[in-house]
């Protein structure tokens, strides 16, 4: 193998391909700041955030409209299972996910501040 440093053109492009991804990566994370940004200026989320859950009120809205495809502790069935789902999605996934109705077959779902406040509560313990 060759240990010889790589000639100048060659380590011009490779900074230029290095710049490139730099660049790409700080423009996707300002995207994505301003879509969380945009999330949490939305009224809904906003007045979701300010509230505090009761999560016994949470299992029972998680009972009438979640358990038929998620089970009734939450394990999976025909949906996926929600255990420790608190630890893989942010408060403002998990609202933007039972809200948009974007993850066929899972229907849309718009609970009032409170219902989705509680329902997060639950989905905390889960």
């Amino acid at each position: 193998m060759d240990n010889q440093l790589a000639k100048p053109e060659q380590q011009n492009l490779l900074l230029q391909l290095a710049l490139v991804a730099l660049a790409a990566f700080l423009a996707m994370l300002l995207v994505l700041a301003g879509v969380y940004q945009f999330q949490i200026s939305d009224p809904y989320i906003k007045s979701v955030l300010s509230l505090t859950g009761d999560p016994v009120q949470g299992y029972a809205i998680f009972q009438m409209n979640c358990a038929g495809c998620h089970g009734v502790e939450g394990h999976g069935r025909v949906g996926p299972s929600l255990e420790s789902i608190s630890q893989h999605k942010s408060r403002i996934s998990l609202i933007h996910q039972v809200t948009s109705g974007e993850t066929p077959p899972m229907p849309q779902f718009q609970p009032n501040p409170q219902e989705m406040a509680d329902l997060l509560k639950y989905l905390e313990k889960l």
